[in-house]
């Protein structure tokens, strides 16, 4: 069988020339093939991720097909992580059970994409394995799942489409969005950061970014929709722009822009410390710009930085953080953390401890270091005891849970706007939402009043949430 199986030395082998820009139609032939099917879409990973997902369904839905539970589903895609072991074994563990599944509806179409679809390994493991997968694409090629389905559809080949390039740009998709107030929104792909830990250089191509004028359009269509929260997305936002050949316009002028377009929320992921500059942070006082800033670090140990081609130190991650809180006093800081990274000494773990309580993050994401195939640190020699990773992680969480009920006690009596997303999942008496601070709240609220935003009254912080009632 003829497959277009992932190459990582042709995904390394990228080169910067002029990104190559498309527009996604639907062929007419493709447009009533899922009348009266349904289809499922299972999400692991990133916001990256989820925003494929919601324009996959999108895609789908334009093809007459109807979103519905896995069980029913005559299209299943599971849309994969890669970026850390636990995602890649829920995988397997999601994809083993959908045999007996596949048994019973012999005509069900399973595909799979995302990250770990552009892993070689993936792709062997799946063809040895997993006979009940009939279609494999990359992060690369979504835009053409409806091809993918057809051809799925009227013969009985194994489709394996995963294309191993620097990335190209396609306007126009279609999205069905998980919700009708908040919504994801790519201003760029790829990344070219290169950290020595990272498989997503490999798996998403080149930084690339997508027209601004394309960005402001889909954000002033939002607007219009009654949408009141953006969140900007790309695997390192700080760079956007800086691929453009032709203009000289960044990510603080995009953020400006957007700004303008009367969309009362805008937040942004991920950041990279290297390319955080003067301009954006100026420009995150407009009002409209959330108060919050997730920069991941990584480590605060120079020797751990420069191992992991970081790009950055210690002493000139801290001077932005100042420079930031000069420029933006209330501003709430989260970041990344990884321990147990190959070669880390005690020393340079007390390093992360220092930096997280100079920095008073008010919350992370904290990880013990997972070697993924491909990458330069997986092959470093000097891996850390597992023992030692899990002591330093929960020594980690102790710094971390203290500055994230710090960072929470600020708002204790104090009046916050909340965009109200729905009932607390653990209390149907109660509303929940996010802060302009992206601080969980649970509150005493109307119902009538979900999906906007409300005035609340933080009266107790918890390590994780606030809890307040609404007020006029």
């Amino acid at each position: 069988m003829d497959y277009n199986r992932p190459d990582l030395k042709k995904a390394r082998k990228r080169t910067f020339d002029k990104t190559l820009e498309l527009e996604f139609k639907l062929d007419e032939k493709y447009y009533h093939i899922g009348d009266n099917k349904k289809y499922n879409v299972i999400t692991f990973g990133c916001q990256g991720n989820e925003a494929d997902s919601e324009v996959m369904s999108g895609i789908l839905e334009q093809m007459g097909f109807t979103n519905s539970c896995k069980e029913d589903a005559d299209v299943l895609i599971i849309n994969t992580c890669a970026i850390r072991e636990n995602a890649e074994d829920r995988f397997y563990g999601t994809v083993g059970g959908l045999k007996a599944l596949k048994m019973k509806k012999k005509d069900m179409i399973i595909c799979i994409c995302g990250c770990m679809a552009q892993e070689e390994k993936t792709i062997t493991k799946i063809l040895e394995k997993y006979p009940q997968i009939d279609v494999v694409f990359g992060t690369h090629n979504i835009h053409m799942l409806p091809e993918y389905i057809y051809r799925a559809q009227n013969t009985n080949n194994r489709i394996i489409e995963v294309y191993s390039t620097e990335g190209s740009i396609v306007e126009k998709l279609p999205h069905t969005r998980l919700s009708n107030k908040k919504a994801w929104v790519n201003i760029m792909f790829g990344c070219d950061e290169f950290c020595t830990y990272c498989i997503v250089p490999y798996t998403r191509g080149k930084e690339r970014s997508r027209r601004p004028q394309e960005i402001i359009k889909e954000v002033e269509g939002l607007v219009k929709d009654g949408y009141l929260e953006i969140t900007l997305l790309g695997q390192n936002v700080n760079a956007y722009g800086k691929d453009f050949k032709d203009i000289d316009y960044t990510f603080s002028n995009l953020l400006l822009d957007l700004s303008d377009t009367g969309i009362e929320r805008i937040r942004y992921t991920t950041s990279h410390p290297r390319d955080l500059d003067i301009e954006t942070m100026k420009a995150m006082q407009r009002k409209n710009i959330m108060p919050h800033l997730h920069l991941p670090v990584q480590s605060g140990s120079n020797a751990i930085l420069k191992r992991m081609n970081r790009k950055y130190t210690h002493e000139e991650y801290l001077e932005k953080i100042k420079k930031l809180k000069d420029l933006n006093p209330d501003i709430s800081i989260t970041t990344d953390i990884i321990v147990g990274f190959p070669g880390e000494t005690e020393e340079d773990f007390l390093d992360t401890l220092r930096l997280c309580e100079e920095v008073d993050y008010e919350g992370a994401f904290t990880f013990i270091y997972s070697p993924r195939e491909g990458t330069p640190a997986a092959k470093y020699s000097d891996q850390i005891d597992p023992k030692v990773s899990h002591d330093r992680l929960d020594r980690l969480h102790e710094v971390i849970n203290s500055g994230y009920l710090k960072g929470n006690k600020r708002f204790e009596e104090k009046v916050v706007k909340v965009l109200v997303d729905g009932t607390s999942k653990n209390d149907p008496n109660m509303l929940c939402g996010y802060s302009e601070h992206n601080k969980l709240v649970n509150f005493k609220g109307n119902k009538d009043h979900i999906g906007s935003i409300v005035n609340v009254k933080i009266n107790e912080a918890k390590t994780w949430f606030l809890i307040g009632e609404e007020v006029e």
